[in-house]
């Protein structure tokens, strides 16, 4: 029927496994003898596409799914049964290539890709990948290939995929599952560990931290743990948070509070930017709010990063435990560093022993940002507790609020002073990732990623912009690639305050 009308049975998608075999019948063996010349010009061994425009298999042969085929079981340590599975998830990939969006397209997906332009780095590489050896692999570890290292290896996890992938294969959870499953058999770098563990050396270094500063800032101490010499290591505050809190919240709080909500001190706020902590703190009681915050465990941001979900699991339940009888609609928790906060609404639903308690705190879990934007928008927080002198605002989005939150809330909260005129900028991922960018074999792919789309547009700002980044990495990534100083939004609110 299509050729006695002319038609052509493909589309936008070609021709491929299920039209390819009927293709010398439509266009005539002549003309299919003039494809095969040419593709053999371009791929005299037949290495592109085999199977797929000339000499195609038939269309219900060579599949990769084969009839009463056993599928395997993979035990992971992260919960995957909302997808049947680790190896569903990765299956969920369909190739369609979004993944390999260049960097006008817009968007965040994929930042290693955009930077090196290497199939290998694209999620679509990742997940099939992954797929092909999970499936297939004779190893009692399934995990423990060493090409599954090299295509994990530039993944940022940035989650951008989790968001942007038309069928959501999130990158991120199944680079976390691998490295976990991978560091079972070799044993991870001193690097590593100590990244992963950096909360347990910032207490010890916290006790003076002008000489760990001094020592972490060292070109014999980039040297010994492999960090870029370009880097600039972040420092540690005088004092702690939670030190500050003890000492002085009680102080702070106002005598008739509209509303109570607990305050998740993070091991970033609370070792390296305190004072975007203690901003909080002083926004939050001025605009009558009573903050309390628990002696809890760190966020486990640092592990997942890393691989070390058995230590992350550990730190979660212990939060879950702390938090499911005092978080609730009335008592939110809320945070600032956006890759802690809201590891409670995804890594934390897929680690912790009780779900139920944690899905409950999920629910009431906010950033400070979604927090400000629902209570000015339910007129608990009004323009006029802040200046009306004009300021311009250009807003980077740290990735993760991206994919689990939504960037309008850091626009709607920084929208309220009368005459603030904040801009969201379409700056993708910054590239520093956490310890990522500080890695001297990763430095130029972070330097790069950043220079896709951030760098230019914080270099093109004038002296008079404020640059908006709630992201602890973030901020170092733009004074690293800057050399321009980045505010959390919570400062900037502070310091509008009347």
């Amino acid at each position: 029927m299509v050729k006695k009308y002319r038609g052509s049975f493909s589309g936008e998608h070609g021709d491929g496994i299920v039209r390819a075999e009927f293709l010398p019948e439509l266009i005539g063996e002549n003309n299919y003898k003039l494809l095969k010349e040419i593709k053999t010009i371009f791929d005299p061994y037949n290495v592109f596409n085999k199977g797929k425009i000339v000499e195609a298999y038939p269309m219900d042969k060579h599949l990769r799914y084969q009839p009463d085929r056993e599928e395997p079981v993979i035990e992971t340590i992260q919960d995957f049964s909302d997808q049947q599975g680790i190896l569903r998830l990765a299956e969920k990939c369909n190739g369609s290539g979004d993944c390999r969006k260049p960097v006008f397209a817009g968007g965040t997906m994929c930042p290693s890709y955009r930077a090196t332009r290497d199939e290998k780095d694209t999620t679509r590489a990742r997940a099939n990948t992954l797929r092909e050896f999970l499936t297939h692999s004779d190893k009692a570890n399934r995990f423990d290939h060493k090409e599954l290292k090299e295509v994990f290896d530039l993944c940022l996890s940035c989650k951008a995929c989790a968001g942007e992938c038309p069928s959501s294969v999130d990158v991120a959870a199944l680079k976390a599952e691998f490295l976990y499953q991978y560091q079972k058999i070799h044993r991870p770098s001193l690097r590593t560990h100590l990244f992963a563990h950096n909360i347990r050396y910032n207490r010890l270094g916290s006790i003076a931290p002008w000489l760990t500063n001094l020592m972490l800032n060292s070109t014999m101490t980039k040297s010994i743990l492999k960090i870029a010499k370009e880097r600039s290591i972040p420092k540690l505050y005088k004092t702690t948070l939670k030190r500050w809190v003890k000492r002085n919240l009680e102080v702070l709080q106002p005598q008739n509070p509209i509303r109570t909500i607990y305050l998740f001190v993070d091991e970033f706020t609370n070792y390296y930017d305190v004072n975007i902590g203690i901003d909080a703190l002083k926004l939050l009681t001025k605009l009558n709010y009573r903050v309390l915050w628990i002696d809890h465990e760190e966020s486990g941001r640092s592990f997942i990063s890393k691989g070390y979900l058995a230590e992350a699991k550990k730190a979660i339940d212990k939060n879950v435990y702390l938090f499911k009888d005092l978080i609730t609609e009335q008592t939110p928790l809320v945070g600032t560093e956006p890759s802690a906060i809201l590891g409670f609404r995804d890594e934390y639903l897929r680690l912790a022993d009780d779900k139920v308690a944690a899905r409950s705190i999920a629910k009431h879990t906010m950033t400070i940002e979604e927090f400000i934007a629902q209570e000015f928008k339910n007129d608990r927080i009004t323009a006029h507790q802040f200046t009306n002198r004009p300021q311009e605002i250009k807003i980077h989005v740290h990735c993760h609020q991206k994919s689990l939150s939504s960037s309008a809330h850091t626009f709607t909260m920084l929208n309220i002073p009368e005459n603030y005129k904040p801009v969201l900028m379409s700056t993708g991922c910054c590239g520093m990732a956490g310890s990522f960018g500080y890695e001297k074999e990763h430095y130029k792919v972070s330097m790069q990623v950043g220079e896709d789309t951030l760098f230019p547009k914080v270099r093109a700002m004038g002296k008079d912009v404020l640059i908006s980044a709630s992201g602890t990495s973030c901020r170092h990534q733009i004074h690293d690639g800057t050399k321009r100083e980045s505010k959390h939004p919570v400062t900037i609110l502070k310091e509008a305050l009347v």
